[in-house]
């Protein structure tokens, strides 16, 4: 199986530790964030991996070389030109997955005790063109889910934007927040074909929305950790050390 992680980002969040450091190589319980989720993934049978990269590209692909790539196949989409945002980086590394099948997404700053083949297997079974990890937890940006868990619109509940403008149904619809982690299906690339090469992806399935089945998919005693702010990192040792234990 095949995934893309992404870790190009700038990690603007965790300064100043990346200002001469990656974010994808940021320690949590004494391995960098990029390692957690290289193996999270080969431990669930990905065996051929890409990671795009961006914001010191080559201290990654120096890692990469110095573990052998963990003994699978791990290639770089190399995006040290220009940040493609998440449509983009997507669209690039399409060469990547040409068997076919269908692929997983998974941001490199997200820890998390999701079932990835539990996850891969609701894909497959739902007919959908991606299905987004999703959950209940307190924000202010939501994505709006009908009763069958597809997806319909966003909110921003702190300035009243929706998307589409003028979405209108929210006491009817699920509000549910991205985790980071999903499934696409090949075809997405069809649809991507005559976009500008630097696209958010969350917009582009927003904009498919009622043509295109996207659905939420909400794992069973999901817990999770965004590790994108200075202040949570002892946090997340922590929550790297309990998931071990589980």
């Amino acid at each position: 199986m095949k995934a893309l992680i992404f870790a190009a980002g700038l990690g603007t969040r965790l300064k100043p530790i990346t200002d001469n450091l990656p974010k994808a190589l940021v320690p949590i319980a004494g391995k960098p964030l990029l390692e957690h989720v290289i193996l999270k993934l080969k431990s669930a049978g990905f065996d051929e991996i890409i990671v795009n990269v961006h914001h010191f590209p080559n201290q990654i692909i120096d890692f990469l070389k110095a573990n052998d790539n963990f003994s699978i196949r791990i290639e770089v989409s190399d995006e040290r030109d220009e940040l493609l945002d998440t449509g983009g980086g997507i669209r690039k590394a399409a060469w990547f997955f040409d068997d076919g099948k269908p692929f997983l997404v998974h941001n490199v700053d997200i820890l998390s005790n999701v079932n990835l083949n539990e996850l891969y297997i609701e894909h497959l079974t739902s007919n959908s063109l991606v299905t987004l990890v999703v959950s209940k937890r307190d924000t202010f940006r939501y994505l709006l889910f009908d009763q069958k868990m597809r997806l319909n619109g966003w909110v921003n509940e702190k300035t009243g934007e929706t998307k589409p403008a003028g979405f209108r149904k929210l006491k009817s619809h699920l509000k549910l927040a991205f985790a980071g982690i999903q499934v696409l299906s090949p075809e997405i690339f069809e649809t991507m074909k005559d976009l500008n090469p630097k696209f958010p992806v969350m917009d582009f399935y927003l904009s498919n929305a009622k043509t295109s089945v996207i659905k939420g998919f909400v794992p069973d005693n999901f817990n999770m950790m965004d590790v994108g702010k200075l202040d949570i990192l002892d946090e997340a040792e922590k929550f790297v050390r309990e998931l071990s234990f589980e």
